[in-house]
């Protein structure tokens, strides 16, 4: 068996020191007699090929997205397809959104000696034009949000949260509402929306829980779907919507469970994919169950097993 370590430079900043993620690394491996590679990433997708191409050679392989979100999905992204190959998360970003839904669990995940002695199970992944999606994908008003962050996170004396700020109230002032033609497992809606977003997982956007339900294990998607609002309604709205309280406005969200959705327009508009960008006219999502390896820390239950806890409690 090999580990290949799959290192984000810039996961939790530039200037962040990876030194320390790499003696720990070393120091989890050492006295295993196993194969491994830390291997450092150098642009966008350059994980996902990484993780393909070391795959392809057919020999058992595990693979540690030492990052973000992102570089979780391009790890994904990369195995989804290779039964010999799995992969797992080892938290290094800003947001570690995906690992939230392990709950009491999440915190197995920081630990390599847990991760390396981890039990793989296959989970389902989202295919979006070919691109594939681990946690979430999302169109309308909050992918446009995350999506521009950037834009303004890196200006003076603006930062992370500032730039989410001024990223929100630009994409307010320019318009919530788009028109769409969607179909969602045979049912055709048409008009003015929101928001579309397809859940894999549970959370996104630094902590926004849209469902409390959604496993990677279970064999469907979580659709939510927010029609048309004003300002007033979406500042509303928000913060049920943030957490997993949509079936307060039945009039307002749509939830189907399922496996097809496809989103089109006349212009081109964004998808959020993990957190990464696909700019289209179309766009076409479909669930892969079962698609991909995931390696769960040792100890570290199923989410499906979480979410059943929680109802119970509840």
């Amino acid at each position: 068996m090999r580990h290949l370590f799959i290192l984000n430079p810039v996961a939790g900043g530039k200037n962040s020191d990876k030194s320390a993620v790499r003696a720990e690394i070393e120091s989890a491996i050492a006295g295993r007699g196993e194969s491994f590679e830390i291997y450092e990433t150098v642009g966008v997708m350059d994980a996902a090929e990484k993780v393909k191409r070391e795959a392809i050679k057919g020999d058992q392989l595990r693979v540690y997205a030492c990052g973000g979100d992102g570089t979780l999905s391009e790890c994904a992204h990369g195995a989804a397809g290779f039964r010999n190959c799995a992969v797992t998360h080892y938290p290094c970003g800003t947001g570690n959104d995906f690992v939230r839904m392990f709950g009491p669990d999440a915190g197995l995940f920081h630990d390599l000696g847990a991760l390396l002695e981890g039990t793989v199970r296959p989970i389902d992944i989202m295919d979006v034009n070919g691109r594939k999606c681990l946690n979430i994908a999302s169109i309308g008003i909050d992918a446009r949000v995350g999506l521009d962050v950037h834009k303004y996170s890196q200006l003076p004396l603006v930062g992370g949260a500032g730039g989410y700020v001024i990223s929100l109230l630009v994409n307010v002032v320019k318009g919530i509402n788009r028109p769409f033609k969607i179909r969602v497992e045979g049912e055709e809606l048409e008009g003015k929306f929101a928001l579309i977003s397809a859940c894999n997982g549970q959370y996104y956007g630094g902590g926004f829980n849209p469902t409390r339900v959604a496993t990677p294990e279970d064999g469907a998607l979580d659709f939510l779907i927010v029609k048309a609002v004003s300002r007033f309604t979406l500042a509303r709205l928000i913060k049920y919507y943030a957490s997993g309280q949509y079936a307060k406005y039945p009039e307002i969200i749509k939830y189907v469970s399922g496996r097809h959705l496809t989103v089109e327009d006349d212009s081109e508009f964004s998808v959020s994919i993990d957190g990464e960008a696909l700019y289209t006219k179309c766009a076409k999502l479909k669930l892969i169950p079962g698609g991909v390896n995931f390696i769960y820390p040792k100890g570290c239950r199923t989410v499906s097993e979480i979410v059943k806890k929680e109802t119970e409690r509840v």
